[in-house]
């Protein structure tokens, strides 16, 4: 295996995202031109909004799936024929930029490096507290893990194609639709021996705009609960990014303040309990506070952040349900499939046949 990859297919999976392939595609092909890509491959998995087409007559080369086949059966069957020595994983709502490419092919100069992952940037365009909230999340937790990683994320993520096609691919049967198919697929690359990184500054531009009802399913049903009961059945599973030690104990102290609202309806000194935990709940989330302030204001940062703490509570409520279900023997195997979810596009949530214009978009 080369130190350097001689070339690097991009692999787009599309389901009715004419709307986001405007947007998204471009810039890929323009890689290509530069002579960064090999080639874009666009997997139309059963689209009825003209994507495949639109993107053949843009320059890419399409296929089709077997029918509706989900994102990992998608992009398995664009690896086969992908042409590159590395298959770079593009969702149909990320705009890459333009030196990601560069930042990949650096990561992989190491032989034993088999994957590497970006983030979302920090500036996602659309103005609704729900989608300023999820991405900048995502853009910070991402770049907090930089380095060595154990798992791996397809919305801009590579990986050596002999390593891919070795280790199985994503596991189709088990996630048909989008969860935590990615990163299951970083705990084998690491199983058989690889390395994968994250670099954060391989990023790209999350187009999804997200209500605070989507935020809260892709979260639980998406990722909470079939990441959780992966941590608990498989022992090779290593809790990482948002699921590491340090998150549980601010899933404590969420919990602490939750607790603290009652109390203080007692009056008194009770009635500082709640501030006093909220500040606290500053203190140990003073990062993603920071990106919260430095993007949207203080305003802003000081509801994004109460409303992570009811994130910190269902994705904590999830996973304490996931252990009872274990301790009961009610669980699904490691083998089995999770349940269907609503995502209908290859990013992480639904997908609307087209997208406005940005001048349209409402919060």
């Amino acid at each position: 295996m080369s130190e350097v990859p001689a070339s690097v297919t991009a692999i787009m999976p599309v389901y009715n995202g004419l709307g986001y392939l405007t947007e998204s595609l471009p810039p890929l092909l323009a890689l290509v031109e530069e002579g960064q890509l090999c080639e874009v491959l666009v997997v139309d998995d059963g689209s009825t909004d003209g994507s495949g087409e639109w993107a053949a007559q843009r320059g890419a080369r399409v296929m089709k799936s077997a029918g509706r086949v989900g994102p990992g059966a998608a992009r398995n069957q664009a690896a086969r024929e992908a042409r590159g020595d590395v298959v770079l994983f593009v969702d149909a709502d990320v705009v890459i930029h333009p030196d990601a490419v560069r930042h990949l092919r650096k990561a992989l100069e190491s032989p034993d490096v088999v994957a590497v992952f970006g983030s979302y940037d920090d500036a996602p365009p659309d103005p609704a507290f729900a989608s300023q909230y999820m991405n900048l999340r995502h853009h910070h937790v991402h770049h907090e893990a930089a380095g060595e990683a154990s798992t791996f994320w397809a919305g801009c993520g590579a990986v050596r194609k002999e390593a891919f096609l070795a280790c199985g691919g994503y596991d189709a049967e088990r996630f048909a639709r989008p969860s935590v198919e990615d990163i299951e697929l970083g705990y084998r690359l690491r199983r058989a021996g690889g390395r994968i990184r994250l670099v954060p500054e391989m990023q790209g531009t999350h187009l999804k705009q997200w209500t605070t009802w989507s935020v809260i399913h892709t979260d639980v049903v998406c990722r909470a609960l079939p990441w959780s009961r992966m941590l608990i059945r498989e022992p090779e599973a290593v809790s990482d990014l948002n699921a590491g030690a340090a998150e549980r104990i601010k899933a404590v102290i969420a919990g602490l303040l939750l607790l603290s609202i009652p109390a203080a309806l007692m009056g008194g000194l009770w009635l500082l309990l709640p501030p006093a935990l909220f500040a606290v709940a500053v203190l140990v989330n003073r990062g993603l506070f920071g990106v919260f302030r430095r993007r949207r204001g203080l305003a802003f940062a000081v509801g994004a952040l109460a409303f992570h703490q009811l994130y910190y509570l269902y994705s904590g409520a999830a996973f304490v349900l996931c252990w009872f279900e274990h301790q009961l023997g009610m669980g699904k195997g490691p083998g089995a499939s999770e349940p269907a979810s609503t995502p209908e596009n290859h990013g992480e949530g639904p997908l609307r046949p087209s997208k406005p214009s940005r001048s349209e978009r409402s919060g």
